[in-house]
């Protein structure tokens, strides 16, 4: 083979071995290799008790490059709690190397990044923490958001309802009968739930937020909260069977259908249809045509002027008739009753006297609760036996 040239492959370094006759090599094949096969249950699933390991200083020895920084206004009425938790909010963010002021002038809260902070996602976590704070959520539980685990969420409803009385009605369903929907919430999601004002904040792991927001934004919808809390506890149940993890639990899971019972409002004045006719109404008369039915159009001006005048003068007296008569009503008597005459007493009856005589007779020897004199006579008798039979 002349030097040079580029060495053939493939068929054509076969045509030029069989020439020269030498020895050639097969040519390479790429061969694929065995996929094993995993089970997709172990690649979803999480072990038992793994946890992230914690980002240290290791992990970024230098530090960072910029200084970050977060602020955020509150409320007048926090003002006197974050004053006195203001020492323990500084302590927490310091052991993340991230340092915080309090400005009760402008009523802001800010957070910024110094030299010696190495975590880049610690001033994230420490402005979440100021926004708990100006949400009302307590320090105890604001603090949880430095932890790698737990995150929050602040859901905004009060855009969500125009109506400012069915917003605090939904907002109310939220909490239930002395916080015990709130409470029940909490326990089926791992959070801390608080509703304050127009917003709701909560605070805990992924998952849970997840089904926070859900509850809360179909609450504002108008569907109850009991109904999404029956899901989560069947979901939670469902949850401890290994078998059921991977697959599908709509089966288990309730469907609630909405019921629209509320009635539409009548109308004060109800439109009744007139039936149907082919022909069209009659056309109104004009004034000319009134004018001919009358007569008054062939008159001439001056009759119809004295027509008019005298219908004026008309028009006056009868006016002027009724306000007379209303006057005259001030002037007349009230009508009198008609004298009763006493009615004289019927002689036409007889009275019994005699038959009155005998009734006042038996009334005097009948005391009131007494006995008949009879029966006190056989009595004394009585007495008297029993008397000489004992003697």
């Amino acid at each position: 083979m002349p030097t040079g040239m580029a060495a053939p492959r493939g068929a054509d370094a076969v045509a030029v071995a069989a020439e020269q006759q030498q020895p050639v090599a097969p040519p390479k094949r790429f061969h694929k290799k065995k996929a094993t096969k995993v089970d997709e249950s172990e690649l979803l699933t999480v072990p038992d008790g793994w946890k992230e390991p914690a980002f240290t200083r290791e992990d970024n020895p230098r530090g960072l490059l910029e200084e970050s920084s977060f602020a955020t206004l509150f409320p007048k009425y926090r003002e006197a709690y974050l004053k006195e938790c203001w020492p323990l909010v500084q302590k927490a963010l310091s052991e993340h190397y991230v340092s915080a002021t309090l400005d009760l002038i402008e009523g802001s809260m800010t957070v910024t990044t110094t030299k010696k902070t190495f975590d880049p996602y610690a001033i994230i976590r420490a402005r979440d923490l100021i926004k708990l704070l100006a949400r009302s959520v307590p320090f105890e539980q604001a603090v949880r958001i430095l932890q790698d685990d737990v995150a929050c969420d602040i859901i905004k409803i009060g855009s969500l309802v125009r109506n400012r009385e069915s917003f605090i009605k939904r907002r109310g369903r939220l909490l239930g009968p002395k916080g015990s929907t709130l409470k029940a919430l909490e326990l089926l999601t791992n959070c801390y739930i608080m509703v304050q004002g127009n917003t709701v904040s909560a605070l805990g792991p992924f998952s849970g937020l997840k089904e926070v927001r859900k509850v809360v934004l179909d609450t504002m919808k108008n569907i109850h909260p009991i109904y999404n809390i029956k899901t989560l506890m069947i979901k939670r149940e469902l949850s401890k069977d290994p078998e059921l993890r991977s697959q599908s639990w709509e089966r288990f899971l309730p469907k609630f259908k909405r019921k629209n019972l509320k009635k539409r409002k009548e109308p004060k004045k109800k439109n009744v249809k007139k039936e149907y006719t082919p022909f069209p109404p009659p056309q109104p008369e004009s004034q000319i045509d009134k004018e001919l039915a009358s007569g008054e159009y062939f008159l001439k001006e001056n009759q119809k002027k004295r027509k008019r005048v005298e219908e004026i003068k008309a028009k006056q007296a009868d006016a002027i008739k009724k306000r007379q008569e209303e006057r005259n009503k001030a002037f007349i008597p009230p009508k009198e009753k008609p004298v009763v005459k006493a009615k004289k007493a019927s002689t036409e009856k007889k009275i019994d006297i005699e038959a009155i005589k005998e009734k006042v007779k038996n009334a005097k020897k009948k005391k009131l609760g007494a006995l008949p004199v009879e029966e006190v006579k056989l009595k004394i008798a009585a007495d008297e036996k029993k008397k000489k039979k004992k003697k």
